[in-house]
């Protein structure tokens, strides 16, 4: 007898959808050739491969009589790479109802994902929310079957489309097949995002550092990639840890989109089964390069694509390897990751802010009077492993000092992410509405093509020969002048001004000059 159901392959981000058949063939008519009682075809790896023996131990464990013959697993399409333990519960219920113990017209009209332990119950799976998508989406598909860990996941997925039912083992699987009912499971990506975090760190417990305070700011409101120089114990990882908070909410398809990504490498818990805050990883700096951008036989996504919609911190910059920083160029461009590998190219999301901290040099103490004696040529080597280009990406270059024996003691709180959050909110509000007036779409400053510059960053003549001579002084690329007009945009737009003025101009100029990145040591 022949039964099918279907699951979903995780392929990048994405799933494809997997057709499950299953084919029961009495003994005396084995199809010649074949050596064993179960074949699993269509490019399975090893994983799938083992499913046969959890599916017959889960079997045995749940008082499940196994059926006598030759069993012939397809997982179409057979082109595609099959990986992991998630076909587990559907090559199970097939075989079930391959064997006349389930309906199966049923069992075809249910997506199922899910792993068998050797007892019978059913491990949660990475990909949920992808494949669960992908079912929903799919005509045919009535109900979806999954894990309790992944329930909620996948309900947030189909978003009402296709009901989703949860369940604990095989025993309550193929309950649910052969009733049509079972513990539904519902969830709203708005009700995650409504609820708030009280467990952010906030920019009221930072001591001083105007200037670093006011980079942030210009940072998180028009989505500006920023690098904080100074010695160690000047509060750089503590700003950055504290600017995920001054960025706006995420939008509930930002939420999703994010979401998908912490889905595909198993991130996502049973009780937060979505990325309702905005992302902030800190990778250490002996990462590789396939650990940052991406990679694996598989491409999976790496730690520029975990901090998409939200901030990707590199301490300790130069520490960084050269390589590893320069495949960072292009993401930083484009927002996006492509990865190639034997097995196919996969696209990864990657639009992130970027903030790295870097010490001045490699003693850490940068100043004569605070005891370095780092030689000029140690600093100028250390200095160089930041290439131009990439510099060049970054379009806030912010030095920190070190604070006086009276800030630290008696400084004042500082403004509470909060306030500093609602000034971003509105000057992202006054970009989006000027972005979708002029293209249809919403986006930052950080992202004007060449021809909205001109058309949002117009500048007078008394202006540009003023830029005209930062450039000659500072020697700045092209690039870099692009930027320093975002940015002066992006002033303008904090301090609720329709022209580029030229205080904002000096401002952003100002942004291009870092005593940290010069080759002399600092007296």
């Amino acid at each position: 007898m022949l039964a099918r159901t279907f699951s979903g392959a995780v392929s990048g981000i994405d799933a494809r959808i997997v057709e499950i058949e299953v084919n029961l063939s009495p003994h005396g008519r084995t199809p010649p050739g074949m050596e064993s009682a179960v074949s699993i075809v269509g490019l399975p790896d090893t994983a799938v491969k083992e499913s046969r023996d959890r599916v017959f131990s889960a079997f045995a464990s749940s008082g499940i009589v196994p059926p006598r013959g030759n069993l012939v697993v397809n997982l179409a399409p057979a082109g595609v790479r099959k990986e992991g333990a998630a076909f587990d519960l559907g090559i199970a219920l097939g075989i079930l109802a391959a064997n006349g113990a389930l309906d199966a017209e049923k069992l075809g009209r249910c997506g199922i994902l899910g792993e068998l332990a050797l007892n019978g119950a059913i491990r949660p799976v990475c990909g949920a929310l992808p494949v669960a998508a992908a079912l929903a989406a799919s005509s045919g598909i009535e109900r979806i079957i999954v894990p309790d860990a992944n329930a909620r996941e996948a309900a947030l997925a189909a978003n009402g489309r296709v009901p989703v039912y949860a369940a604990a083992n095989l025993a309550e699987a193929a309950e649910i097949v052969s009733s049509g009912g079972g513990r539904e499971c519902r969830a709203s990506i708005e009700h995650y995002l409504e609820e708030t975090r009280e467990d952010q760190p906030d920019f009221s417990e930072v001591k001083g550092q105007l200037l670093a305070r006011r980079a942030l700011e210009i940072a998180a409101a028009g989505g500006h990639h920023v690098l904080m120089a100074g010695s160690p114990g000047t509060g750089k990882t503590m700003l950055a840890m504290r600017l995920p908070g001054i960025l706006p909410p995420l939008t509930p398809a930002e939420a999703l989109e994010t979401s998908r990504i912490h889905s595909v490498l198993g991130m996502l818990s049973g009780d937060r089964p979505i990325v309702d805050v905005r992302p902030f990883r800190a990778p250490h700096h002996t990462i590789s390069d396939a650990g940052l951008i991406g990679g694996g036989r598989e491409p999976r996504p790496g730690e520029i694509s975990l901090a998409h919609n939200g901030v990707l911190f590199l301490d300790e910059l130069p520490e960084f390897r050269r390589a590893v920083l320069e495949v960072l160029r292009q993401p930083l461009e484009s927002g996006s990751v492509t990865v190639s590998r034997a097995a196919g190219a996969c696209t990864f999301p990657a639009r992130f802010l970027l903030c790295a901290a870097m010490n001045p040099c490699p003693c850490g103490r940068g100043y004569v009077e605070l005891g370095c004696q780092c030689k000029l040529e140690e600093i100028r080597r250390y200095r160089a492993k930041l290439s131009g280009p990439l510099l060049d990406r970054i379009d806030l270059l912010v030095e920190l000092p070190q604070l006086s024996p009276e800030e630290l003691t008696s400084a004042p709180p500082g403004e509470a992410s909060a306030t500093i959050r609602e000034r971003v909110m509105a000057a992202r509000e006054r970009q989006y509405a000027r972005s979708r007036a002029a293209t249809g779409r919403e986006f930052c400053n950080s992202r004007l093509a060449p021809r909205q510059l001109r058309e949002f960053c117009t500048v007078t003549p008394t202006q540009e020969l003023m830029l005209r001579e930062a450039i000659r002084r500072f020697k700045l690329s092209p690039r870099a002048y692009d930027r320093i007009l975002k940015v002066a945009r992006t002033i303008a737009d904090l301090a609720g001004s329709e022209k580029l003025r030229d205080e904002h101009l000096f401002e952003a100029v100002n942004y291009r000059n870092c005593r940290a990145l010069g080759t002399e040591r600092h007296i």
